[in-house]
C-alpha cells in the first residue's frame, strides 16, 4: 500500500513538472491580455464616429481625409481575430494590418487639424482628442501586456520540462507577438505647410 501512494506522489509530481496546471494557466493570461487589446481598439472604433462627426463641422471640404478614416474604421472593425487565431500569423497579420491603417488614417486626421487652427478651439474636438490620444496610449500599453505575455507563454511551452506537458496535453502552438509595422523605426516629418 505504501508503494502505491508513493508510485501515485511521485505520478503527480512529474505531471506538475510537466507544466499540467502551468501551461493552461500561461495560455489563459495570454488570452487575457489579448481580450483587454481588444477592449482598447474597440474603444477607438467608438471614439472615431464621433471625432470624424466633429471635425467634418470644421473641415467639411477635407472629406477626402474623413472618408480614409471611416473606411479605415470600418476595415479595422470587420476583421475579428479569437484567441485560437492567436497562433496563426497570417490572420493575425491581417489583423495588424487593417489596425495600422486606422492609425496612418488617424494620424492624416491630425494633420487637418493642424491646417485648422481653429478646430483645436472646439472644447467638443479637444475633448475628444485626448479621449483619442489616451485610447492609443492604452492600446500601446494593452499590446506591450500582451507581448509579454505570449513571451511568457511561448518561452514555458519549449523549455523542460513544461514542453513535456505542453505537446503531449495540449499540443500547445506558439502565440503569435505584436510587431512594429515596416518603417516604424524612421520618425515621421512633421510640416506644418511653411517648410520651403
Amino acid at each position: 500500500m505504501r508503494f502505491r501512494t508513493m508510485l501515485t506522489m511521485l505520478g503527480a509530481g512529474l505531471l506538475a513538472a510537466c507544466g499540467v496546471n502551468s501551461v493552461p494557466t500561461a495560455e489563459e493570461n495570454v488570452n487575457a491580455k489579448w481580450g483587454e487589446v481588444q477592449n482598447q481598439y474597440q474603444r477607438r472604433a467608438d471614439l472615431v464616429p464621433n471625432l470624424v462627426a466633429t471635425v467634418k463641422g470644421y473641415a467639411a471640404h477635407e472629406s477626402g481625409t474623413l472618408t480614409k478614416v471611416t473606411e479605415a474604421r470600418a476595415r479595422a472593425t470587420s476583421i475579428n481575430i479569437t484567441t485560437d487565431d492567436l497562433s496563426d500569423p497570417q490572420q493575425f497579420e491581417k489583423f495588424s494590418q487593417a489596425q495600422n491603417q486606422l492609425t496612418q488614417a488617424l494620424g492624416q486626421l491630425r494633420t487637418v487639424v493642424e491646417a485648422y487652427p481653429q478646430l483645436t478651439a472646439n472644447q467638443n474636438f479637444m475633448a475628444l482628442q485626448s479621449q483619442l490620444e489616451g485610447t492609443e496610449n492604452r492600446i500601446a500599453i494593452a499590446r506591450r501586456d500582451y507581448n509579454e505575455a505570449v513571451q511568457a507563454y511561448n518561452t514555458r511551452i519549449r523549455t523542460f520540462p513544461d514542453a513535456v506537458g505542453a505537446r503531449i496535453f495540449y499540443g500547445a502552438k506558439p502565440k503569435v507577438p505584436f510587431q512594429a509595422q515596416a518603417g516604424a523605426e524612421t520618425a515621421p516629418t512633421v510640416n506644418f505647410g511653411n517648410a520651403s
